[in-house]
């Protein structure tokens, strides 16, 4: 078990660095003078070339691409992402501004995500009527298939224009959050049931499944109580790899809903070529991405002790 852990571990801190190592070397590879546009875009005029070499003096940009990737590095390891070259501010400082509302909006979105993909896989390995499973089986190809700006504008018009049931823009609290949440939801939702529903049929037709039954278990709780467990893995493995695309998601979701947060600093950032900010949010987000799967990997064990014994083997037979 302690090898597992450490494996994993290690296994994080690589795509960590490796995030940070691409992310660096595309930034700061791309045409044009971020230094110029963002002195420019304070002032409103030009701005002449010793106040552009001061600046980019202060900021280290005029040290060779190795030294500059190096101090990056060594200060990202102690917390310090640098500083906006638009507003000065520091990237941890913009961070946490914009974190609060994305962190709201991704954490509903994933629970009814969850909620929703679960019971819907439930659902369909449960009934025994044909009709009934091969209609809820063909709604997560539906809810996958749609883009997230279409289905935010088409809940913005039904449940905002129309219903006027939630505030159609910038809304906070709750009633402000439920539509761009299920905005994010139905997508994830949807490839979790599709996952979740085939694991568990594959295993409906293992053997303890049978031995469950002939101790006279209903088949509701065998579906819960020895079923869902050992299925749930391959479920929570794409839940870990689709917080990535939550977080991307909620640069689309946020513009469509003028909401505050981590998407509409993307957007700004991206605009104004401001280059730390745009890797703080590259950095952060990998480091999300990285702790949510590296929990998943811990959990798997609790799930389903097989997984420690067949990596176990699997080492024996390379050694």
């Amino acid at each position: 078990m302690g090898r597992y852990v450490i494996g994993r571990v290690l296994q994080a801190v690589g795509v960590l660095w490796a995030a940070f190592t691409l992310s660096f070397v595309v930034l700061y590879l791309l045409p044009g003078d971020p230094v110029d546009m963002a002195v420019n875009a304070v002032t409103g005029t030009p701005v002449d070339a010793a106040a552009v070499a001061e600046m980019r003096a202060r900021y280290g940009l005029d040290q060779p691409l190795w030294t500059q990737y190096w101090t990056a590095l060594t200060h990202a390891v102690r917390g310090d992402l640098g500083h906006s070259l638009f507003s000065g501010q520091t990237v941890t400082r913009a961070l946490a501004d914009a974190l609060p509302s994305t962190v709201a909006l991704a954490g509903l979105g994933l629970l009814l995500a969850a909620l929703g993909g679960t019971g819907l896989a439930l659902a369909a390995a449960y009934t025994v009527r044909p009709w009934l499973r091969g209609l809820l089986t063909a709604l997560p190809p539906i809810g996958a298939s749609m883009p997230g700006f279409w289905v935010g504008l088409l809940l913005l018009q039904l449940f905002s224009f129309r219903l006027r049931l939630v505030p159609a823009l910038g809304g906070t609290g709750l009633r402000g959050t439920l539509l761009p949440a299920i905005t994010l939801a139905i997508p994830v939702g949807a490839v979790i049931a599709q996952v979740l529903y085939s694991s568990l049929v594959a295993t409906w037709r293992q053997p303890f499944v049978e031995v469950a039954f002939a101790k006279g278990a209903s088949r509701w709780w065998v579906q819960l109580r020895h079923v869902l467990r050992p299925a749930a893995t391959p479920a929570l493995t794409v839940a870990g790899l689709w917080v990535g695309q939550v977080l991307a998601g909620s640069v689309v979701t946020e513009t469509v809903f003028s909401r505050p947060g981590l998407g509409r600093l993307t957007q700004e950032s991206v605009l104004h070529e401001d280059i730390p900010v745009v890797q703080g949010i590259v950095v952060f987000a990998a480091l999300v991405f990285v702790t949510v799967n590296l929990l998943i990997d811990l959990a798997y064990p609790l799930l389903d002790p097989r997984v420690v014994h067949r990596d176990a083997r699997k080492e024996r037979a390379h050694a």
